[in-house]
């Protein structure tokens, strides 16, 4: 991973807007419409392409994809981040599907624990404020738009084994000619982490581990791709702070932790032997735009986050939420050789942030961790969540405030 000892470098949390032929043609293929498998990829490697140089001349230091490989199914889709994983796997069958129903009667049901963390309904800030969350007109309401809507996730019948290697061989490919097309030394790619995926329901397993160790295997196959390629591999784990809502009433927070701490097993069992230092961990608390009066404070899980053998760590700084925990840091110290990648600008509003905010955000991390072990970041990807005349000038913010923060801290 890039590291600078005399400025502060820049990235972000991952998805960004994609253009609207390729929206068009991703669901297009979603409804079953015969579309050219060769004019889908090349639409792809050209966006993908696009992106990469829009990234580089907005003064973005360590690019992506925007995860454009990851169908969508519209301008606003909160979903793709994971949804793209069950089309890569076998052992799957759709949500409400005869195969899926008849596993349900041969199998036992899941534990009212896990019925509870996998129940979007049953999110407290969801219950808490019930008026905001079911009123179509509200701004920000995921109950507003049919894309936002939460959609049953596939249910597991068989064994889990990775069948998207095509897919995945693609997304390199598209990126590793994307940066050196745009003379960019390094990128990133996003890929879930087990304990994320493995929310759905399980037909199949005998146990909730069993079906969380088969999905880190399974996904492990991605992870060790994408840093063997070259390219840093993003761990996406909104799971981690994010199921703390999912239970209601709130549990004990040793009891929280101990079931979070299996999910993170799951993770560096997926992870052995692939290189802390090209592995970037990133969590967020849902992303939703909504009150989120109860996330679970970064203190309560700091400490799983940083058991997590990657060598840099992504984590929401800037919306107001948790805009405060960076003082989290002057307690829980980063280990020595890991890079923080707090967010300093926000996908939970409209409005863009002034650079010199973005600039001081950046100073207080760096008065904490030390300016070398800083990379400026968003809370979230920016794709899918806001417009992307927005999202283009968040991240133009971005690169001004750091490159105002670098003036201050190397002065």
């Amino acid at each position: 991973m890039k590291i600078s000892t005399d400025r502060i470098l820049t990235t972000h949390a991952g998805s960004l807007s994609r253009p609207a032929d390729l929206v068009a043609i991703n669901r297009a293929r979603a409804t079953g419409e015969n579309t050219d498998p060769a004019a889908y990829a090349r639409c792809l490697a050209a966006s993908v392409a696009d992106v990469v140089r829009k990234q580089r001349e907005l003064g973005i230091d360590i690019p992506d994809d925007g995860e454009f490989g990851k169908p969508v199914a519209g301008n606003y889709d909160y979903g793709a981040w994971w949804n793209y994983a069950f089309a890569r796997m076998s052992g799957f069958s759709p949500a409400g599907s005869a195969a899926a129903a008849a596993h349900e009667t041969q199998h036992k049901k899941s534990s009212v624990a896990d019925v509870a963390l996998t129940s979007f309904a049953n999110r407290r800030d969801w219950q808490r404020f019930g008026e905001f969350y079911q009123d179509p007109d509200s701004s920000g309401s995921l109950m507003g738009s049919a894309a936002r809507r939460p959609v049953g996730r596939p249910a597991c019948t068989g064994p889990i084994k990775y069948t998207g290697h095509a897919a995945l061989a693609a997304d390199i490919d598209n990126l590793k000619k994307a940066l050196a097309a745009a003379g960019m030394e390094e990128g990133f790619m996003c890929s879930i982490g087990p304990g994320s995926f493995a929310r759905g329901v399980d037909l199949y397993y005998q146990t909730e581990e069993e079906f969380l160790f088969a999905s880190a295997d399974a996904m492990r196959e991605e992870y060790r791709a994408i840093v063997e390629a070259g390219i840093v591999l993003q761990i996406d784990d909104p799971s981690l702070p994010d199921n703390w809502d999912m239970i209601n009433p709130a549990p004990p927070l040793v009891e929280f932790k101990k079931f979070e701490r299996v999910r993170i097993d799951a993770l560096n069992h997926a992870l052995r032997g692939l290189p802390p230092e090209r592995i970037r961990y990133h969590i967020c608390w849902g992303s939703w735009h909504g009150p989120h009066t109860t996330d679970i404070p970064l203190a309560d899980i700091v400490d799983l986050v940083l058991a997590v053998n990657a060598g840099a760590y992504s984590v929401e700084a800037g919306n107001v939420r948790h805009e405060h925990e960076w003082r989290v840091w002057e307690d829980a110290k980063l280990p020595e050789g890991k890079l923080l990648i707090p967010g300093v600008v926000s996908h939970a509003t409209n409005i863009v942030e002034h650079p010199q905010v973005v600039a001081d955000r950046i100073i207080r991390y760096a008065g904490v961790v030390g300016r070398e072990n800083v990379i400026a970041g968003t809370d979230c990807g920016l794709g899918g969540r806001i417009h992307p005349q927005i999202a283009w000038a968040k991240l133009e913010a971005l690169a001004e405030g750091a490159r105002l923060a670098s003036l201050k801290l190397w002065r």
